[in-house]
């Protein structure tokens, strides 16, 4: 189907349809629609514990981030409020003291991890290893229980440094 000439203004009318494809179905948009807001709203049920957190980042995530979440080749997940990183003088950002909401760690896991097959966990080991990690990170407990109303709850110490962006006046994004 081609498309027509182009309109008095200059732009190109474009068919309605170019005939390819198929409207997704609900449970296809569902399986996508998998964000997590700050405020918890999308969190799945389910649960996880610290220990069982535990025994999956050993068997999933300590290959690249190390065996204590410090030691691995690729990001270092866990840090102490403020620490300095000794070869740049930097910050290093890492859970304990860059990330502003508990939530946002565990929508990434839920979409990223583990590197070699995102998406696998999961949603009771996605709690199981943001509990692990956010114990790692002197954040809560040993004997916490995370679920879609305990993770919101959680305060992370790097939440005041957050701003939230409330200008008004421009386009917005929803």
């Amino acid at each position: 189907m081609a498309c027509s000439s182009p309109s008095p203004a200059g732009e190109t009318e474009w068919p309605a349809s170019f005939g390819y494809g198929r409207s997704a179905t609900p449970a296809e948009i569902s399986a996508k629609d998998i964000d997590v807001r700050p405020d918890g709203k999308g969190l799945p049920a389910g649960e996880g514990t610290v220990a069982a957190g535990k025994v999956i980042y050993a068997a999933k995530c300590a290959a690249c981030h190390g065996k204590t979440g410090v030691e691995g080749p690729f990001d270092k997940l866990v840090a102490p409020p403020i620490t300095k990183d000794a070869e740049g003088g930097r910050e290093r950002k890492a859970i304990g003291n860059y990330w502003p909401y508990a939530s946002t760690l565990y929508d990434y896991i839920n979409r990223a991890m583990p590197f070699n097959q995102p998406g696998s966990l999961s949603a009771d080991e996605v709690y199981s290893v943001t509990a692990y990690l956010l114990f790692a990170n002197r954040i809560i407990g040993a004997d916490a229980v995370l679920n879609r109303k305990s993770l919101p709850l959680v305060v992370m110490p790097a939440h005041e440094r957050f701003v939230t962006d409330d200008r008004r006046g421009g386009r917005e994004i929803k």
